[in-house]
């Protein structure tokens, strides 16, 4: 069994490969949602990753590589869509606890596991969401809202920005975390991409620290206001992308 400090020692590690520097504050908030994390995880599906080295890499790190992709300091608002057990949400505010944040999943149980994270972590301007996605998109609290949508959620780039892009303010981004084989999809996106009002900027790919997990961040910019007619109603834009 991995003791704390070498716990502590693996997690440091880790982020300053992506040129991340935690502090201890930051090192014991994630200590914290680790253990509860693995706890929760006895009684509940959140995750098939549990070993600590393992959740390190590809929860906590992989999180928190959004930096490659965007200035983090510069964005104030964010929502996480298809949260799950809070990534990457919950290893962004800690990372950068300035982020005024949303973590909105469709699972009841998973928004309760969040809030008794938030609440053990002691963070303030964040709150969990049960919705689906193209139901919380047409409520004026959150409709083109924020500075920046994230999501790891496993979807169709074309289905995933219909989900992503109406959350998004003018100019500001959505950025899809997906593996490193994806120009084909990105291209079959662009046509949903112009409907929603986004348009496809960049792609940054990379390894994981010390492995050979391929990533690539998906920047999209939102150009323009999103009909009001997306999203569409809940359950077509996985079965019928935008555009395909």
């Amino acid at each position: 069994m991995i003791q704390s400090e070498e716990k502590k020692v693996i997690l440091k590690n880790s982020f300053e490969k992506i040129d991340i520097h935690l502090n201890e504050t930051q090192i014991e908030k994630f200590l914290i949602y680790y253990e509860y994390l693995i706890e929760k995880n006895k009684v509940m599906n959140l995750t098939a990753i549990t070993e600590y080295e393992e959740v390190v890499l590809k929860h906590f790190t992989d999180s928190v590589s959004l930096v490659k992709a965007v200035d983090l300091q510069k964005v104030n608002t964010f929502i996480d869509v298809g949260t799950g057990a809070g990534f990457p949400g919950i290893p962004l505010k800690i990372v950068f606890p300035h982020l005024k944040g949303v973590l909105l999943d469709s699972l009841n149980k998973r928004i309760l596991f969040l809030n008794e994270i938030i609440d053990k972590l002691r963070f303030e301007n964040i709150e969990a969401i049960h919705a689906r996605a193209e139901d919380a998109a047409r409520k004026k609290e959150y409709r083109e809202q924020f500075d920046l949508c994230v999501s790891r959620a496993v979807a169709n780039l074309s289905s995933l920005s219909e989900y992503c892009l109406p959350f998004v303010k003018k100019d500001g981004y959505f950025i899809s975390y997906k593996s490193t084989n994806i120009d084909i999809e990105i291209e079959a996106s662009k046509k949903a991409l112009y409907l929603l009002g986004g348009k496809y900027e960049d792609k940054k790919s990379f390894l994981l620290p010390d492995s050979d997990i391929g990533r690539s961040l998906i920047i999209i910019k939102k150009e323009r206001g999103t009909p009001s007619k997306y999203p569409r109603k809940a359950g077509l834009p996985a079965k019928e992308p935008l555009g395909q």
